[in-house]
């Protein structure tokens, strides 16, 4: 259950990011690119960063 609320989670926060990207994107402001790569970052390291965190949490886990 605790897995299913996570990923609901994670996902609203990746949406979040396509949908912050996209309005970076179209915005006519002199700080747009770097909202823009820092927005497009963000969508490549948090789901690596997740998946790191698992990985590690799952190998210290008791069996």
């Amino acid at each position: 259950m605790i897995k299913r609320v996570f990923a609901a989670i994670v996902a609203a926060l990746l949406i979040g990011m396509y949908v912050l990207t996209l309005i970076f994107g179209l915005m006519q402001d002199p700080k747009t690119k770097g909202l823009l790569l820092a927005s497009v970052a963000a969508t490549i390291l948090v789901p690596v960063i997740l998946y790191v965190y698992q990985r590690i949490y799952n190998l210290f886990q008791d069996k």
